[in-house]
């Protein structure tokens, strides 16, 4: 199978981390778990966690400007602007808008994506289809989460799954050297979004005394069913982006894969076939960071060397929706 030439590329990768590293001890006295059972059940040792004050569009921007000087751009040369977020800074403005104004990038069209731990994989496949229509030539592309503040404290289920961070690339025209993306799959089912919710805060469940005394706005997740679910839907997903990129197992370099859980990762690992040395993996020093998760990933194995240019990646993550994508890249 031939697949079309690619259409656009990633052109710089960059990413930000708060500075506070919170432990799995700090967790574990507040969350009645422990540092064993972190570490063995979920895989995280660490994450970091935004200070006082500090707000997602921060982060958002930090990585734009590390993602922008690895492309040897500024911000005058974006067109585009798409943050993934289910943690903006507001309801109202998009966090991207105000990502916009720290940039300077006036008169960018600037706009939010939610579809949660999946959402910067939709982002991508926004600005990819933006640039190929011809509408876009350069976009940023922001993956931002601050889940530490959505997160009950005392929930031993999800207070020490989550770290705060993003994680951003440059995508602009490929050229005709077949780097760029390969391939997309996206999809959703509605019938399934108990499994990871934050159920109150909107409008169907507007917050008064009683919710927040229950902790309707913080995260809620059905962990055993959402294993088996996020094995199933990426194993899948994985294989379909493979298939449309015209690609067999073999010309795989690398698989970047949501950082959420690293038991899902050992049993996609093992129904795929592919060896557990292809998969990058951070989850140990940072944590779930939502839509920042894969591009953290990403940027981290570009700069240290690991992936490099003319390699075949694919990423692939599920988040609330339940919403699920796999992308194959070539860098």
């Amino acid at each position: 199978m031939r697949a079309s030439p690619p259409r656009a590329r990633i052109l710089g990768t960059g990413r930000y981390l708060p500075a506070r590293v919170v432990t799995n001890d700090e967790i574990a006295a507040r969350a009645g778990t422990s540092d064993a059972w972190l570490k063995e059940h979920v895989g995280v040792e660490r994450r970091h966690v935004a200070a006082e004050g500090e707000t997602t569009s921060d982060m958002a921007t930090a990585a734009a400007r590390a993602a922008l000087d690895a492309a040897g751009l500024s911000p005058a040369d974006l067109d585009l602007i798409i943050v993934a977020t289910v943690s903006g800074d507001s309801p109202m403005p998009a966090t991207a808008a105000t990502v916009q104004q720290k940039l300077g990038t006036e008169l960018v069209p600037s706009f939010d994506l939610a579809a949660s731990h999946a959402g910067f994989l939709y982002a991508l496949a926004v600005a990819e289809q933006s640039i190929s229509a011809g509408a876009t030539r350069t976009a940023l592309v922001v993956g931002a989460d601050m889940l530490s503040r959505r997160v009950d404290p005392e929930d031993r289920t999800t207070a020490g799954l989550f770290g705060d961070g993003a994680g951003a690339v440059i995508l602009g025209a490929a050229g005709e050297d077949g780097r760029g993306i390969l391939s997309m799959r996206l999809g959703a089912d509605g019938a399934m979004g108990s499994l990871l919710s934050i159920p109150g805060g909107g409008t169907g469940e507007p917050m008064t005394l009683e919710r927040l005394a229950a902790k309707r706005n913080k995260v809620r997740m059905e962990g055993a069913d959402l294993f088996q679910v996020s094995v199933k839907k990426l194993q899948v997903t994985s294989m379909e982006a493979l298939k449309a990129a015209g690609l067999l197992s073999d010309k795989l370099d690398w698989v970047i894969p949501q950082q959420a859980n690293r038991r899902i990762v050992d049993r996609i690992a093992e129904r795929l076939g592919y060896s557990r040395s292809k998969f990058i993996e951070n989850l140990a020093d940072v944590g779930n960071t939502g839509a920042a998760s894969i591009p953290i990933a990403l940027d981290e194995a570009v700069r240290d060397g690991r992936v490099k240019p003319g390699q075949n990646v694919l990423l692939c993550a599920l988040g609330a929706g339940i919403t699920w994508a796999a992308s194959m890249v070539r860098m």
